[in-house]
């Protein structure tokens, strides 16, 4: 025990000494004159008539985030989709325009969808500090104070909005809603984490993040500070009465719903992520059911972390709950 005692404070020393020198970091950066201007449109690209590729200065980031842009067939004033992608942001072209049938579904739907590009495991949130590989995530002011208010007039929409994430942001899109209120009309996890606070979790997205050389506790801090419980739906699922709330997971056990092709080795990795973001999904549950805040939830006994099942939770989220909050089909 007195060993267990004294591994614990070296590593709580450890660890507060880099987010205090991830911190210094963070105050040494001077931003330029660049980002005193507002946020705003600098540059669009049209794939086709529908999907184009526009670029937005973010103040808060002083840089350049591109963002796939589908629009309504015929045109006119749309209530938007705030789509988010998975764990690398789709910056290495894994995400909902390359690796689901996104494009196509919301083809005869009318709605705008908006899909960043960029906040590799950013979590979606305002880092407390700057990670020296990745730079500034500031991420949750872009999502919520820049990018809409560019958007609603480069695309002359209703000002309804929605957001959904999948995996690495489908808990954090929750808690856009939260941190931003009356901002999103419905709000939805697929396959995400809602509960990252539960020891499990902390341990997971620290794991995930610093696999990749980054400081995860530049985030929120190290696990168990104020921001993790701060940014934790289940923890403030209370806030969300008045938003739509969706919330999907699976068991991790492959299924139907998973499209495997014969023969193929058993998806170990798929199945212990999604079976993670289940207890995950499990805990939400329990916290909107507590807090009488309406939600559908969907929690199913097959399906491993895999694009097609995110891709039948995304129809699912959208009939149910997105649409609906949105006012459109």
């Amino acid at each position: 025990m007195k060993y267990v005692s004294r591994l614990r404070r070296r590593v709580v020393t450890e660890v507060t000494a880099a987010v205090a020198t991830a911190l210094a970091l963070s105050v040494a950066v001077v931003p330029t004159a660049a980002a005193q201007d507002g946020p705003r449109v600098v540059g669009v690209r049209d794939l086709s008539p529908t999907h184009s590729v526009v670029d937005v200065f973010s103040p808060a980031m002083n840089k350049v985030i591109s963002n796939d842009v589908l629009r309504p067939r015929g045109g006119g004033a749309a209530p938007t989709l705030y789509l988010l992608n998975g764990a690398l942001g789709n910056e290495d072209g894994v995400g909902w325009i390359n690796n689901s049938g996104a494009v196509g579904f919301f083809a005869d739907k009318a709605v705008n969808v908006v899909l960043p590009i960029g906040g590799r495991l950013s979590f979606y949130t305002d880092w407390l500090a700057d990670d020296a590989l990745i730079g500034r995530n500031k991420w949750q002011t872009y999502l919520t104070a820049e990018l809409p208010a560019v958007m609603d007039r480069h695309l002359g929409t209703t000002r309804r909005n929605a957001v959904a994430g999948v995996s690495m942001s489908g808990g954090p899109a929750l808690d856009l809603a939260i941190q931003a209120p009356g901002l999103y009309r419905a709000a939805a996890s697929l396959s995400g984490c809602p509960a990252s606070s539960h020891p499990l979790a902390q341990a997971s997205i620290s794991v995930m993040i610093g696999g990749a050389l980054t400081n995860p506790f530049a985030m929120w801090g190290v696990p168990g500070a104020p921001g993790w419980t701060q940014h934790d739906p289940s923890q403030n699922a209370h806030r969300l009465r008045g938003t739509a709330v969706y919330a999907a997971s699976a068991s991790g056990m492959p299924g139907p719903v998973d499209d495997i092709p014969a023969g193929s080795l058993f998806p170990v990795g798929g199945a212990a992520v999604e079976a993670m973001v289940n207890v995950c999904t499990g805990i939400f549950a329990d916290a909107v059911r507590a807090a009488g805040v309406p939600a559908t939830i969907s929690m199913r006994d097959h399906g491993s972390h895999s694009w097609a099942l995110f891709e039948d939770e995304l129809r699912d989220a959208w009939f149910s709950t997105i649409a609906p909050a949105l006012g459109t089909r």
